[in-house]
């Protein structure tokens, strides 16, 4: 894929937060249906067609209930990766002239499911293959993020302090969004003395569980010429998987991001220092962190320092990071990867009202970055965007 073979034209998000009277199916028609309006093209458009996470048959089941009749799907299921991996996909599509244009659609209603008692608050993923390893252990998914953080303080020194900060700066920015869950101030100390979920991880160190989707529409450059809104391209991507169970994973201080990052940056034509905004994945507190670190925004190791100046924020940081607050505070409602690319777009469209991010001449954000992570690190998908 060249540069400016495929624009991101349309992004939306559905009612989210508490949304207790509405199916899955719901919040995916009524997010796609806010991307195409925002886009000003008609669904007729559409050939392309990308979703996971609902149904036995995604995207089928949902492109069906859409209305849509693709000629093009994906259905890849990485996790929380799993959208900037179908964005490298269907730029990579059109592209090549195998689709126009490329709906990516998501929706979940996860906190009422729980709260309606139709599934637990933990989600099972099974005890075949390499996770009958582990699984009778006990070990939950909380715990492998915790282990992979307490390995990173072990080895370089990082502080649950400073992990801590990125909830803090987190729930900065999300008192700034109007359409986030948690809003009010955090501090430092708060974080510390909340309920302890798997050590070192209090409570606001992990992500909320919320209702929501998300959708965000892909097109080819003739089409981008006629949208509402001006296009936002995408410059490059990055896509890696690297371990299954813990045991096979090299080193626990390390993310795929390592892998994913840099081709991103390499195939953009740009460097970590160029980019004006990250919307970066974060289930919990320490996938920032160490985010950040394999993306190259800091060194290995000094993730704890960059993190802990107060950098993160969009009042005064000098890399703005989650700016809609994040999964920590915003929203959550499954495989949050769709959200980070609907915020970067806002961002470079000059679309974030109260949470806008400004250039120290006060011009609009040229560069951004969405990295999202999947399973417990198992996987990363990273796009680079620039305004166009």
């Amino acid at each position: 894929m060249g540069h400016r073979d495929a624009a991101v034209v349309g992004v939306a998000l559905s009612s989210c937060g508490r949304v207790d009277d509405a199916t899955p199916y719901a919040l995916h028609a009524e997010a796609a249906r806010r991307a195409l309006a925002d886009s000003g093209l008609d669904r007729s458009v559409v050939d392309g067609f990308a979703s996971a996470g609902t149904g036995l048959l995604a995207p089928v089941e949902v492109a069906d209930h859409l209305g849509l009749r693709p000629t093009w799907v994906d259905s890849t299921s990485v996790g929380g990766a799993t959208w900037e991996v179908m964005a490298a996909h269907a730029a990579d599509a059109i592209a090549a002239g195998h689709a126009r244009a490329v709906l990516l659609v998501y929706g979940s209603t996860a906190r009422a499911d729980v709260r309606a008692g139709r599934r637990t608050g933990d989600v099972s993923f099974g005890t075949r293959g390499p996770a009958q390893f582990e699984t009778p252990y006990g070990i939950t998914l909380i715990a492998k993020y915790a282990m992979a953080a307490r390995r990173h303080m072990t080895e370089y020194g990082t502080t649950v302090e400073q992990l801590a900060e990125v909830a803090v700066q987190a729930r900065a920015n999300a008192a700034l969004n109007p359409e986030a869950l948690h809003r009010t101030p955090l501090t430092v100390d708060e974080v510390l003395s909340a309920p302890m979920i798997a050590d070192p991880f209090t409570k606001p160190h992990c992500c909320l569980r919320s209702d929501g989707g998300a959708a965000v529409l892909l097109a080819a450059p003739e089409y981008a010429r006629d949208c509402r809104t001006r296009p936002v391209w995408v410059l490059g991507t990055g896509e890696h998987v690297s371990h299954s169970a813990l045991s096979s994973w090299p080193d626990f201080t390390v993310s795929p991001a390592a892998v994913s990052g840099p081709l991103a940056f390499a195939r953009a034509g740009v460097r970590p220092s160029d980019i004006d905004l990250a919307e970066i994945y974060d289930a919990f507190t320490y996938m920032t962190l160490v985010t950040l670190e394999d993306l190259g925004f800091c060194a290995k190791g000094e993730g704890g320092d960059f993190v802990s100046k107060g950098r993160l924020t969009v009042a005064g940081g000098a890399l703005p990071v989650n700016t809609d607050g994040g999964g920590l505070s915003a929203q959550h409602p499954g495989m949050r990867g769709l959200f980070l690319l609907v915020e970067a777009v806002r961002q470079l469209r000059g679309e974030a009202a109260g949470r806008q991010v400004r250039r120290a001449d006060g011009s609009l954000p040229e560069l951004a970055v969405a990295s999202g992570t999947g399973g417990w690190f198992c996987s990363s998908g990273t796009v680079v965007l620039g305004r166009g």
